[in-house]
């Protein structure tokens, strides 16, 4: 049997993650992602065999990248505090870089995970795992206050996940007229978020090094 024409699966994977962000797993249609990948649906089931194991590596795929990149901030040089610094920018970075992120991960959060298998779940653990070694290692250190570091995770993530999956709304609400939010910059909110997360660390809370 010959084997199809080489497609690049990282196409297939670019147009699957529009569509996922766009109508949700259960809405997103295989011969739309295969119309935006310019590839016919055989080639996509070639290569994912279907819809739910291409959503799967999309996001398997995405978790692992965002953990390699946390995990490099964490073996890298630097106090504890500049390391949340470059955390929390390195999460606002790679969110934007992959804009699609934030409404995949809120529709998967609404849905309570429904999507997720062993294999994507363990991908997705290694975010909160980097993060969490990153605040225990400035527990350890004395640097930071004794605080739970899967409980700073959270409290470091999910503001950049929403701030971030609520651009549009913010635009549509300036352009009404409604309240001019122009002015709110990923930059500035990351500036924010990392004194937030310094100030909340902070053995002590009058040296925050902001």
């Amino acid at each position: 049997m010959a084997r199809p024409a080489r497609v690049s699966p990282d196409a297939i994977l670019a147009a699957a993650a529009l569509e996922f962000a766009a109508r949700g797993f259960a809405g997103a249609r295989v011969d739309r992602i295969a119309r935006r990948a310019r590839v016919n649906k055989a080639m996509l089931y070639y290569h994912f065999n279907s819809k739910e194991r291409l959503y799967r590596t999309l996001l398997r795929q995405i978790f692992t990248r965002a953990a390699e990149r946390l995990r490099a901030i964490g073996a890298g040089s630097g106090t504890s505090a500049e390391k949340v610094d470059r955390a929390i920018a390195g999460m606002a970075g790679f969110i934007q870089e992959h804009s699609f992120f934030p409404a995949i991960m809120l529709r998967e959060v609404a849905e309570g995970g429904a999507h997720l298998d062993r294999g994507t779940l363990k991908a997705l653990a290694g975010v909160p795992r980097a993060i969490a070694a990153i605040v225990q290692a400035g527990v350890a250190a004395g640097d930071f206050r004794r605080v739970h570091p899967l409980f700073a995770y959270f409290s470091m993530l999910a503001p950049i996940v929403f701030y971030l999956a609520g651009t549009p709304i913010r635009k549509e609400i300036s352009h009404l007229r409604l309240m001019d939010m122009r002015s709110l910059s990923p930059g500035e909110f990351v500036r924010q978020a990392q004194e937030s997360a310094r100030r909340s660390l902070a053995r002590d809370a009058r040296h925050t090094g902001g």
